[in-house]
């Protein structure tokens, strides 16, 4: 089976044609307009609320509590199914938890969206991004899988990687038993969940399958360079993500290992025969160079990019009831995800 191959093969090791060093493309740092009051005072707010991961706060649980406790979470619309369960991790490692969202159980052949929520590698879990996948499973008629992968310091890399594709490789597998078509199947995350959703679909490239149609990156993280012309805008928290804070979830993620390896790193690997790719990311964000960049680098590779940059700042996705960008660029994913997975295109 196509899980079988993935979990023997390729499984925190470099890829078969080995590293590439690829420099970022420089994007230009003039084009940050300000933002709606709206976006200035849920900024204001976050900024204020959200723990300081990097500077004073140093230990991942004291940073997750701080976390838990700041989240004002709304949530997420009705839906005719929602399960947790337990799938089989990879060889030798824990089962993976999961949150599966089916909009309507009694459909088969109905099309799949993988889910892997952000928060630094090391940061939020699946009630997190509850609200998110619930509004994904509704707006695409998808069922959408969201995964609790492990997470870091306790499980570097590639720990959350191996768990993420763990679980493509059992919703492949198990699909006619969730009613979806194998050949229907998006992967999509937001920020270090952006960095992983690329990774699957690299890994999955390489080691022969198993399929993803297509892969959603939002603010995705995707080289572990601090010197990109918006972390040099952003770096002091222009907006809620700062310089300090991705240096210590990088710290966390890749504490020891080499951080250049394209599986954590994908700005640096060969892209030709991906699927294709909408990658979302925010004006005013430490990410938003190397958001560019890696669309930039997958069109030159041959592969069909949808690029949407949004007046925001790095998170604006679960603020779905507070702010207009962030409903926009909601339908924007769900009409591209649905019409990416359409019966026809199969």
């Amino acid at each position: 089976m196509a899980s079988t191959l993935l979990r023997r093969r390729y499984l925190g090791h470099y890829p078969p044609w080995g590293p590439v060093t690829t420099p970022v493309i420089p994007v230009s740092d003039d084009r940050c307009v300000p933002l709606s009051p709206d976006a200035a005072r849920l900024l204001a707010v976050l900024q204020e609320r959200s723990p300081a991961v990097g500077t004073e706060v140093l230990d991942a649980p004291t940073a997750r509590r701080l976390q838990a406790e700041a989240a004002r979470r709304v949530p997420g619309p009705d839906l005719a199914e929602v399960t947790d369960r337990t799938i089989p991790g990879p060889p030798g490692a824990p089962e993976v938890p999961v949150r599966v969202y089916r909009p309507d159980p009694g459909v088969q052949g109905a099309p799949a969206v993988l889910y892997l929520h952000g928060g630094g590698w090391v940061l939020c879990d699946l009630d997190s991004h509850d609200a998110i996948c619930r509004r994904l499973a509704r707006d695409t008629g998808a069922v959408v899988v969201s995964v609790d992968y492990r997470r870091a310091p306790e499980s570097p890399f590639p720990a959350a990687l191996d768990d993420a594709c763990a679980a493509l490789g059992w919703l492949h597998d198990e699909a006619p038993a969730l009613g979806v078509a194998r050949e229907r199947i998006a992967i999509a995350g937001d920020s270090a969940g952006g960095n992983l959703a690329a990774g699957v679909t690299l890994r999955v490239r390489d080691a022969g399958g198993p399929v993803v149609r297509c892969q959603v990156l939002v603010y995705p993280v995707t080289d572990c360079r601090f010197d990109t012309p918006s972390y040099l805008r952003f770096a002091d928290g222009g907006g809620s993500l700062t310089l300090p804070k991705m240096r210590w979830y990088w710290d966390q993620y890749v504490p020891d290992g080499d951080r250049t390896n394209p599986y954590c790193s994908p700005l640096r690997a060969e892209l030709a025969g991906l699927p294709p790719a909408f990658v979302a990311v925010a004006e005013c964000d430490p990410l938003n160079s190397e958001g560019h960049a890696y669309a930039a680098r997958l069109a030159a590779s041959g592969v069909a990019v949808t690029t949407r940059e949004y007046p925001a700042f790095h998170g604006f996705l679960g603020l779905h009831d507070q702010l207009p960008e962030a409903r926009q660029a909601h339908a924007d994913i769900a009409a591209w995800i649905a019409a990416q997975l359409r019966e026809e295109q199969g």
